[in-house]
This record gives C-alpha cells, sequence and structure tokens, in this order.
C-alpha cells in the first residue's frame, strides 16, 4: 500500500492511477472527504489529514510502503513563505514519526539553488527539509508544467493571442506533463534505495512561447500567436489579478528568463517522459469548450 498526497490534483492522481494499474493498494490523503468518493470507489483507504494536523499526517502515513508528498500549492506567498514553512514542518514531523520504507516528493527545476527561485523557493524549502530525515527520499524535480497553457486557451480560442512572461518568445525551455510526473512517481515507489535521489524530469521536447502558440493553433484550427507581457506591467497585472504578493511570482519568472532556474544535471538522474504538448492540452481544450 502507498500513501498519496494530492491524490484529487493531477500529479497525485496520475501517480495513484498508475499504482492502482500495477495492482498496488492505495491510501488516498485528502484534507476534503467530499473528494474522497471515486478513491473509495477504487478501493482505496481514505485518510482525512489537514496539513497542519500533525498526528492526522503521521496515521495516513504510518503503515504503508511508501509515501509520496506533494505540499498544496500557494501562488501568492507572504515574504518569507511563513504558510509553506509550516505545512514543511509538519509534513517532516509526521513523516519521521511514522518512519515509512521510503518518500517520493515533488520538487521543481532549479530547487537546486538557494536563491532566485521565487514560487521554486518552497520547494527547495521541502527538498532541504525532508533530506535531512533517516528515510530513503526521491525528489522529482519537474520542469515547466504542460498544462499551465491551459490557463491561455480562452485568449487563444476568442483572440488568436496567448500573454507571455517568458521572454524571448522563440527560445525553448524544458517542459513535462502531469501524467508523465505521476508516471515517474508512481515507478520511483515501486522501486527500492538508500539515501536521496534527486530525479529531474522532461517532457520529450522542449517548448518556447512561440511553440506553445502553434500547438494551440493546430489544435483549436485557427492562427494563433504568442504576445510578450512588458516586464514593467507584471506587477500591475498580478496585482490586479488578486495577487497580495506578487514579488514571488515575478521572481520565478525572471529566473526562467534569465537562464537561471534550469536542471543541475550533475549528480541528479535525467528522465524524459512521453506525452508531448498536443496530447497534454487536447483534454483541457475539450473541457474549456464545454464550460464555454
Amino acid at each position: 500500500m502507498f500513501a498519496i498526497t494530492g491524490i484529487s490534483g493531477r500529479v497525485g492522481g496520475a501517480a495513484a492511477r498508475t499504482l492502482h494499474a500495477y495492482g498496488h493498494s492505495l491510501r488516498a490523503v485528502l484534507r476534503d472527504r467530499a473528494k474522497a468518493a471515486p478513491w473509495a470507489a477504487r478501493g482505496a483507504e481514505i485518510a482525512l489529514a489537514d496539513f497542519a494536523d500533525v498526528d492526522a499526517l503521521r496515521a495516513a502515513f504510518t503503515g504503508v510502503e511508501g509515501v509520496f508528498v506533494m505540499i498544496p500549492p500557494d501562488f501568492d506567498p507572504g515574504p518569507g513563505y511563513p504558510e509553506t514553512r509550516a505545512t514543511i514542518a509538519a509534513v517532516r514531523e509526521a513523516l519521521e514519526a511514522a518512519a515509512p520504507p521510503k518518500v517520493v516528493c515533488l520538487s521543481s527545476v532549479g530547487a537546486q539553488h538557494r536563491h532566485g527561485l521565487g514560487l521554486i523557493a518552497q520547494s527547495a524549502l521541502l527538498e532541504r527539509e525532508l533530506g535531512r530525515l533517516s528515510i530513503p527520499l526521491a525528489c522529482v524535480r519537474a520542469a515547466w508544467f504542460m498544462e499551465n497553457a491551459g490557463a491561455d486557451v480562452a485568449t487563444a480560442r476568442t483572440r488568436g493571442v496567448i500573454a507571455s512572461h517568458l521572454s524571448p518568445l522563440d527560445r525553448s525551455i524544458p517542459m513535462v506533463a502531469t501524467a508523465d510526473i505521476g508516471a515517474m512517481v508512481a515507478e520511483l515507489l515501486m522501486q527500492r534505495w538508500t539515501g536521496t535521489r534527486i530525479v529531474e524530469l522532461e517532457g520529450p521536447r522542449r517548448y518556447s512561447p512561440n511553440g506553445v502558440a502553434a500547438v494551440l493553433a493546430d489544435l483549436l484550427h485557427r492562427p494563433v500567436r504568442a504576445e510578450l507581457v512588458p516586464r514593467d506591467r507584471w506587477d500591475a497585472s498580478f496585482r490586479a489579478a488578486g495577487h497580495r504578493h506578487p514579488e514571488a511570482r515575478i521572481a520565478m519568472l525572471d529566473g526562467f528568463n534569465s537562464g537561471w532556474i534550469t536542471f543541475a544535471k550533475q549528480g541528479c538522474e535525467h528522465h524524459c517522459g512521453a506525452t508531448a504538448l498536443d496530447a497534454a492540452l487536447r483534454p483541457l481544450i475539450t473541457e474549456s469548450a464545454h464550460a464555454a
């Protein structure tokens, strides 16, 4: 049996489905009982645990062969990431008490750095804290999620434009589908090792903003172009969208655009998934059409 956090999301769900397909039992670690039914129907044990509740997390992580940990994403963190630090501390304490045979955690490209990461600093903090445990640990440093482009589908469909904070528009960066991340997580959970492993993961090819626009154009059967959002407008536009602390998001984007946030490669395992961008975006386009 494997305990899976984030199971109602794309990565955790993909990991759980892969493990289930291989005949393994699941313990679905959920914060909301309303999301339990699909996993209970698959025969999964349900463990309700808030990430602030160390005792509930300890119980969820006890008596399993391995644990997948992904902390709830915070895209508008306060200075110093206080909420994320509290969550990581609770997870670490729970894992130390439960002592599962192995832990796999979701991290990010660039997490080898200690500064200049913005939002990705949360992944670096998770890696460092879990790395202090005497439990075999695998950190999956995933590339930019292909599914991030789902946010561009509406404007691509209606205006033929996607707004890009990544620049220059013709520079490709590593991207990966969440299905491939989940498959890698499942594969790692089924393995045995000692110490800490760093597993870098990207897709079969890299994409630029112009490349993303071209894929969307093919899927939507209409011309689509990428349009750069000027750097001096970022703060105001993020605040207008409801962000109280856009500094971390801006720092992350600056890190990608400068080339600072990239794979370490040295001392890491490096893998490529099989899912191309069009395959990752096709379901999101269908969902968007149904929602419209």
